[in-house]
């Protein structure tokens, strides 16, 4: 064994996968798992903890797994993530726990995130259960969203003995995760649906098809409901556009609309009645994780695919495993050229994509180099699909409709960093409602430090 490289994991067959909306990446087996483990030389100073945005005991996990004993890993982990399943396949290790791990300096990281996903489906084969609150503390809690801030919430205020609502807006649970990953990254019944079967069995409760702002509000939830302290995890579910000409054609859809009715209503599968504008030419306007998971789903859905992003590759800020996964597929990345306009044929249908060159100037505010326009480089590229993937914000619905809770220029609710708080007493907030669109782990965090803080709040009311 060569201490220095990962233990490779199995793949489909990237010929084969573009086929099918299987997983992709087929995951350890507790040999393979043991063998990984037994590369970590469990640092005193673990830098992968402090990596982690929920700050799991990343040594102690990866020796009981070393050991061969994943019981007692799956133990570790829970206590610090309620999602690890979701988590070991989603999660941008490369530029967190993995990319802090000391291994890593002369050779490659361990493989931290694929030996968090091997202990967490072990504990969901073998229907290992979560360790409950051993006694309840009286006090009621209203959760707004079942994405990954608001199942973390709840997670850790039900351990906390909090008897805990989770209020979603859709008819399925698990809001991005259902909705926004596409099956062969995170499959629905057998990772997420048994994950939140996990957070249920800790005793949250779900109620869906409730629209907050609509169905009810925070303030009745409060006064009315005898809720004593809410968080907002509802995520950022409104698509953002570039307002260029022909944008309103049909055939245009934000990436979260195709993404929808793929995911949720299953429009890949033909024993559904979902229609979706499926195209034979795909251009897909951004570079993303979410441009990447709309490109490789129209790609299983029969299209050739473009990638058209304004910046190199090395600016793409989608992980690099999918940017590999992309390539291996076939979807051909247009890179350094931006859209100008989306040409419409006589019956309104997208008939080609004007667009630009583009060479990168001096740093922008971001720091990233700033794309300027090549004079005369223009050229139209063959579609009759676009799907625009440039990010989301907040739905204004829920700010607008609760008295006192104050929001920034973007429609992001204001909240504290370390504890959720924000500017209405006894609600809190987190993941994307805050920060607008980012990852799931990022998410998490949040909706951790939202029951740590409402913990707070309620142990000092």
């Amino acid at each position: 064994m060569d201490v220095f490289k990962k233990v490779p994991v199995r793949e489909q067959d990237p010929k084969v996968r573009a086929t099918n909306f299987e997983e992709v990446c087929l995951g350890y087996n507790q040999e393979e798992a043991m063998e990984e483990a037994s590369r970590c030389i469990n640092c005193k100073n673990a830098k992968c903890v402090a990596g982690c945005p929920v700050a799991i005991n990343i040594p102690a996990f990866i020796h009981e797994v070393k050991e061969g004993n994943i019981e007692e890993a799956y133990k570790i982990i829970g206590k610090s993530s309620a999602l690890p399943a979701i988590c070991g396949r989603v999660c941008p290790q490369e530029s967190q726990c993995e990319g802090q791990c000391i291994r890593g300096i002369k050779g490659e990281p361990i493989s931290i995130g694929k030996l968090e996903r091997f202990v967490a489906d072990y504990a969901l084969a073998h229907d290992i259960k979560p360790e409950k609150a051993e006694s309840m503390n009286g006090h009621k809690v209203a959760v707004i969203g079942s994405g990954p801030a608001g199942l973390t919430c709840a997670g850790d205020l039900a351990k906390l003995g909090y008897e805990v609502t989770v209020f979603e807006a859709l008819h399925e649970l698990g809001g991005v995760l259902v909705y926004g990953i596409p099956e062969f990254r995170l499959p629905k019944q057998k990772v997420v649906a048994k994950e939140i079967e996990k957070v249920k069995e800790l005793g949250v409760k779900f109620e869906t098809n409730v629209v907050i702002g609509k169905s009810t509000t925070i303030d009745q939830l409060i006064e009315e409901e005898g809720f004593e302290a809410v968080f907002i995890g509802s995520g950022a579910g409104l698509p953002k556009f570039m307002g260029i000409p022909g944008e309103n054609a049909n055939g245009v859809f934000s990436a979260n609309e195709y993404l929808t009715r793929s995911n949720l209503m299953k429009a890949f599968d033909d024993s559904y009645d979902t229609p979706i504008a499926a195209g034979k030419k795909v251009a897909v306007v951004g570079g993303g994780n979410v441009a990447m998971d709309a490109a490789r789903t129209a790609l299983r859905l029969g299209a050739e695919v473009h990638i058209v992003y304004r910046r190199s590759e090395e600016e793409l800020p989608a992980r690099v495993e999918e940017v590999h996964h992309a390539k291996e597929e076939g979807i051909i990345f247009d890179l350094l050229t931006n859209p100008k306009e989306i040409l419409v044929d006589e019956n309104g249908w997208v008939n080609g994509m004007k667009v630009v060159k583009m060479e990168l100037g001096e740093p922008d505010a971001s720091g990233r180099r700033r794309p300027v326009e090549v004079a005369g480089s223009e050229y139209v590229i063959d579609v009759d699909t676009v799907i625009m993937s440039l990010g989301t914000s907040p739905n204004p619905l829920i700010s607008s409709t609760t008295e006192g809770l104050e929001v920034n220029k973007w429609k992001c609710i204001v909240a504290e960093e370390d504890n959720g708080k924000t500017t209405k007493e006894g609600v809190y907030a987190g993941g994307d409602a805050v920060t607008g669109a980012a990852t799931v782990i990022l998410a998490m965090g949040a909706g951790k430090a939202g029951a740590k803080g409402i913990h707070e709040y309620l142990s000092n009311k």
